[in-house]
């Protein structure tokens, strides 16, 4: 019994003390410094020896402009435990008050105290990058390994080099660092990329990089700078260059191909389809595992079909059937069944031989997340020919069968769009409410936009005619009658115009002319949100999608420019906003192109 009360009132004590830090850092971040002070103080006279307590007691006595009591508690503290950090604090005090030499001073004692005890560099150092005294700080690490040849600090002397704006002197150590202890370039890669990708601008940054590694890889011949290079075009999405580096490895280690089936996943994900490509052929020229094959002409026929035309169509329906006569019909084979359904139902027309094919693969002893794959593809197929209820059932299974999994959110999604098509729309607003708040981002967007449609125009319109023809555009869109789409969305805008549903409408026929390639025609839908609608929800969808038709696709960049800006500055809340950002910095000449 005994020892159960001391548990509990140790349980009780460590519980009150957490809540009594949280109160304390609570007024410290509202800037309630005499409160914060109250709080702090307390905690420390529970806990004297907590240097954290005492260094933020100090900062409110600081932030209070109460220097003296600050300095005589500093000195105290120095006096009794000796430590280095603390002749740092005593600098600090002085700088506050704008007694510089009395803060050298003590600075400069500091620097000594790691002199005489090398170890001391830890606290001290830390301290002085606290401070943002970098050059004290840099200063204290190379008397340290002055000292200790062992002690190695080129991390944080690069670091602070790059803050100091020694950029050369930055990437020379760093990269020095990266060749000589490997196990270190993972985070030094990480600290590159941020100042590759930074706020301000990074372009000398990026050349210098891109010299210095391009030196190191032509003067030392070794193949660790071409991994590096390769890992810098990636940085950049030069996915291209970074292809001929990867050659350059696998014709002096041909053990694996992982980096550049890795690459082929960047560039695909990037929408370099051209060098995906290429990439994605080199990998079946050079290897004979029979799982990289299959899954390498399965990305080969996806981009096939996404770039083919009617016309194409029997080819890639041939090329198809003789993959899965090559390698067999298996669960190994199961992705390219899946996308020779999904070519059949959506690009040919021929829903029943597609629903053969999944349901004979689902007669395969197939794991959990394969079987959902092809329920999954059922699912669209039965949706594509209007079985709604039919669907839903199969989308159903899914979430059941991996609950809280990416792919039950995305069946999720999917039951909710299907909702939506057959008009029920109470029912669709509920999932889509749901969905909002999903892990992956793309659903949630996803979710958000429908959730917005339909409360809006559920609100404008009660009895819903103008959403139902919305949504029957909608439908014509996911079953690729991409004229009959149009048409419907055309019909709209005549039918209610100047109503709630306008503004989509146009978004949606600008949508539907990018996929075309009518890019006139999708910039003046969008035009007309800008001009009409600049009040309304999408106004930063229209800025931003007439920003990367004009940059990605007609290759002018000064009527670009200005869009970009427009969603940087009057929509930060956007969705958009990272990559208008993004692309706005590239076409000012922040990064390179």
């Amino acid at each position: 019994m005994k020892n159960i009360f001391i548990y509990i009132v140790l349980l009780w004590s460590t519980f009150a003390l957490a809540q009594n830090e949280q109160l304390a850092q609570y007024y410290f971040d509202k800037g309630d410094f005499e409160k914060a002070k109250i709080s702090y103080e307390e905690l420390l006279r529970s806990v004297p020896s907590n240097t954290q307590y005492f260094l933020r007691t100090v900062d409110c006595y600081q932030q209070l402009q109460q220097f003296d009591i600050a300095q005589k508690l500093i000195q105290e503290r120095y006096n009794r435990y000796k430590q280095g950090v603390f002749l740092v604090e005593l600098g600090y005090n002085y700088q506050l008050q704008k007694n510089d030499s009395k803060a050298k001073s003590f600075y400069d004692q500091a620097i000594d105290k790691i002199k005489t005890n090398p170890n001391d560099v830890y606290g001290i150092g830390n301290s002085f990058e606290k401070k943002v005294l970098l050059e004290y700080a840099l200063k204290s690490y190379e008397t340290a390994m002055q000292l200790q040849p062992n002690y190695n600090f080129n991390f944080q002397i690069g670091m602070l080099y790059g803050q100091l704006g020694q950029t050369d002197k930055m990437i020379d150590l760093l990269l020095t660092e990266s060749f000589k202890n490997p196990q270190n370039t993972n985070l030094i890669q990480t600290q590159l990329s941020r100042f590759m990708n930074g706020e301000t601008d990074n372009t000398a940054f990026k050349d210098a990089m891109r010299k210095a590694l391009i030196l190191k890889t032509q003067k030392e011949q070794d193949v660790f700078w071409n991994h590096y290079l390769s890992w810098f075009y990636v940085q950049q999405k030069e996915f291209g260059k970074a292809f001929i580096q990867e050659k350059a490895i696998y014709k002096r280690e041909p053990e694996s191909l992982m980096s550049i089936v890795n690459l082929s996943r960047f560039a695909l994900n990037e929408d370099d389809i051209e060098t995906a490509e290429e990439i994605l052929n080199f990998i079946l020229l050079n290897t004979k595992n029979i799982d990289l094959l299959i899954d390498t002409n399965a990305s080969l026929m996806e981009i096939k079909i996404k770039k083919g035309e009617e016309k194409d169509y029997p080819q890639i329906n041939a090329t198809l059937q003789q993959l899965l006569v090559t390698y067999e019909i298996s669960p190994f084979t199961l992705s390219l069944q899946l996308i020779q359904a999904h070519f059949l139902a959506f690009n040919c027309k021929r829903p029943e031989e597609a629903i053969a094919i999944v349901k004979k693969a689902l007669d395969l002893n197939l794991n959990e997340y394969q079987r959902a794959d092809a329920k999954m593809e059922l699912g669209d197929i039965l949706l594509l020919q209007e079985k709604f209820n039919q669907a839903l059932i199969y989308y159903s299974q899914i979430q059941l069968d991996l609950k809280n999994d990416v792919m039950s959110h995305e069946a999720s999604l999917k039951a909710a769009k299907t909702s939506y098509f057959k008009t029920d729309f109470d029912w669709a607003l509920k999932q889509f409410k749901e969905l909002k708040s999903a892990n992956t981002q793309l659903i949630a967007n996803d979710a958000l936009e429908y959730f917005l449609l339909i409360n809006d125009n559920i609100a404008a319109d009660s009895t819903l005619t103008a959403l139902k023809q919305f949504a029957k555009g909608d439908f014509l869109m996911y079953q690729n009658k991409k004229p009959e789409a149009i048409a419907q969305f055309q019909n709209i805008l005549k039918s209610f115009k100047g109503q709630e549903i306008e503004a989509v409408t146009l978004l949606r026929l600008g949508q539907v002319f990018e996929i075309q390639k009518d890019y006139v025609s999708a910039l003046s839908q969008y035009q007309q949100i800008i001009d009409n609608h600049s009040d309304g929800i999408y106004v930063d969808e229209a800025l931003f999608f007439s920003a990367e038709i004009y940059n990605d696709e007609l290759r002018d960049p000064e009527k670009a420019k200005p869009l970009y800006e427009k969603v940087i500055f009057n929509h930060q809340d956007s969705i958009h906003f990272v990559n208008a950002r993004k692309k706005y910095r590239q076409l000012r000449g922040d990064t390179n192109l």
